[in-house]
């Protein structure tokens, strides 16, 4: 990882532009640096050099203002001037940033129902942890996949036009089973002059019942408050509506939340 973070702050783009130069540090032969992980899909040179980069994204010493370009932050350049001998797990768990995606990872990687879920919140069975059983590894590697698969995805989310948004988030309820899973019957509202609703799903075929969807691109940090949720409930009174779908990628405020468990619509809130 130290490599990675110093060929990023030395003006690489991407983890593309690094892996050459790994090749050339590690003195890997070009036949080494062919080898493919199992899946056949990537070398494990690229493999590597991609977690590296997302491992030092998550503590905050790298950021991606887009995809497929990575920059170092001020704190990254902070770390890269203390020299230290190396970055690992160990040295990246001091950054609270780094342990918070961890344990989310792990929280959702639990078997809640059974009580188990605690097991994965631990940040000393790290992936690379000797002392984990293979059961335990597989659990967590499969929760940082997912978590690194969600966090490029709501990365893809926000470098999306508002109209492809909008008819993303209605597809997604389309295949989620709103409107009995037919694409067909989701239509996305004109972005100017919607009264707030952002598109519609007709449960049934003669469109008798219909859910109707609010959809706010927010940074992770910029929660939804209960202003936002009090014009939905109103743009629903508007129509006539009783049921609708508020998505966003980033979160609702307690106070949002509260406020829907006082009004008669019924209002499901769906996060990043």
């Amino acid at each position: 990882m130290l490599p990675v973070l110093r060929l990023f702050a030395e003006g690489a783009p991407n983890v593309a532009a690094c892996v050459p130069r790994l090749q050339e540090q590690y003195a890997i032969s070009d036949e080494e640096a062919s080898e493919l992980l199992p899946s056949g899909r990537t070398t494990v040179l690229q493999s590597r050099a991609h977690w590296a980069r997302t491992y030092l994204s998550k503590a905050g010493l790298l950021e991606s203002p887009k995809r497929n370009l990575h920059v170092i932050t001020e704190q990254g350049r902070q770390f890269l001037a203390t020299n230290p001998p190396r970055i690992d797990n160990q040295v990246l768990s001091a950054i609270p940033s780094f342990t918070e995606w961890i344990e989310a990872s792990r929280a959702g990687s639990g078997d809640e129902a059974s009580g188990q879920g605690d097991a994965f919140v631990q940040l000393h069975s790290l992936p690379t942890d000797d002392g984990q059983t293979p059961e335990d590894a597989m659990e967590a590697a499969s929760a940082l996949l997912s978590a690194a698969l969600r966090d490029e995805l709501l990365l893809l989310l926000h470098q999306l036009t508002p109209a492809r948004f909008e008819r993303l988030i209605v597809d997604l309820l389309s295949a989620m089973g709103y409107g009995g899973g037919e694409a067909a019957r989701g239509m996305v509202t004109k972005l100017s002059g919607d009264g707030g609703i952002d598109g519609i799903i007709h449960e049934d075929s003669l469109g008798l019942d219909a859910v109707y969807i609010q959809a706010k691109r927010y940074a992770a940090h910029n929660k939804i408050g209960r202003p936002d949720i009090q014009q939905f409930v109103g743009s629903l009174t508007g129509e006539g509506a009783t049921k609708g779908v508020f998505v966003t990628t980033s979160d609702f405020s307690r106070e949002a939340q509260e406020y829907l468990n006082r009004v008669q619509h019924r209002v499901i809130l769906i996060t990043g």
